[in-house]
């Protein structure tokens, strides 16, 4: 799953330089519902004082948290059709902890790599990007887990190409940088091919996640591997050119980034996403976007 682990009109799912004729592959029809549901499923989050009052100096100054987003991760966060505004589930979800707060979220897209190095540095507040908590994240910055999801393939209609999981030898596989998927899921599978004496794969490694999804529709790439809601998202998206194979395996949860100083925030997050789970806004966004098969209830800081 990604260590993470996105264009605009037709392309957002596939990017911007894909050109593709899949209209249905961006986020158009459901981008268009996006803004207004949006601010409603968000709306019944109230403002929790005791929890504001734990907002860093800097935050309660500006009255906004900047977030640092990869913007190109549909359905969790990514550009609708205007190529500016950034939205999805992880949005939604944050913008509602704002809310909690009573201060404003401000989304900043960024390179997916540079997102922890940018929350430490006080580029951004936090870092929400769909981030799989794991022990070198957490040496880094603290994780505040809010979603469960793990490693789900995809490859084109068919499977022409006859492509396993567990049998991805010879093949060429598309992936996002930084993510699990690239860092610790394929150089297992790889050490693998070369033990059995099988050609080895041929890894395409895509700064985006629209990119690697666009490489496997166009044909660039025989296969891809994404977080679990990202790629059955691709595979929705794709009226009917993608296909997931395989079954969902390495789950674990998804975690807010924040500085190892911020300790206090850290845990009115989670605070904040324990009181979102009560009043059901939580379950509304999950729902809203179809992901709510990943949902928790556990919310902790680091666990």
């Amino acid at each position: 799953m990604l260590l993470r682990s996105r264009g605009v009109a037709a392309a957002v799912l596939f990017g911007a330089g894909a050109a593709l004729s899949l209209t249905a592959c961006g986020s158009n029809s459901l981008s268009k519902d996006s803004g207004s549901s949006s601010s409603q499923t968000v709306a019944s989050a109230t403002v929790d004082a005791a929890l504001a009052a734990k907002l860093p100096e800097k935050v309660k100054t500006a009255k906004k948290i900047v977030v640092g987003t990869d913007a190109s991760y549909a359905p969790s966060e990514f550009l609708a059709a205007d190529g500016k505004t950034v939205e999805g589930f992880d949005v939604d979800l944050f913008k509602a902890v704002g809310q909690k707060f009573g201060v404003d979220v401000e989304f900043v897209p960024s390179s997916f790599d540079s997102i922890i190095a940018g929350t430490n540095t006080g580029k951004y507040d936090v870092g929400v990007s769909s981030f799989t908590i794991n022990d070198k994240r957490k040496q880094q910055a603290n994780m505040v887990s809010y979603y469960s999801a793990g490693t789900q393939w995809a490859t084109a209609k068919g499977n022409p190409k006859n492509v396993s999981p567990d049998a991805a030898c010879g093949l060429k596989v598309a992936v996002q940088t930084g993510t699990t998927q690239e860092q610790d899921d394929l150089p297992k599978k790889q050490a693998a091919c070369k033990a059995a004496g099988k050609p080895a794969i041929v890894i395409q490694s895509y700064q985006g996640q629209d990119e690697a999804t666009a490489a496997v529709a166009t044909g660039k790439a025989d296969a891809m591997l994404a977080d679990s809601p990202v790629g059955a998202y691709a595979v929705q998206k794709s009226e009917g050119a993608l296909m997931t194979i395989g079954d969902i395996y390495d789950s674990a949860p998804y975690g807010y980034v924040l500085p190892k100083t911020e300790t206090d925030f850290s845990q009115a997050i989670a605070d904040a996403l324990k009181a979102l789970k009560a009043d059901g806004t939580y379950d509304k966004v999950l729902s809203k976007w179809g992901v709510q098969s990943g949902g928790i209830s556990d919310f902790a800081v680091n666990p």
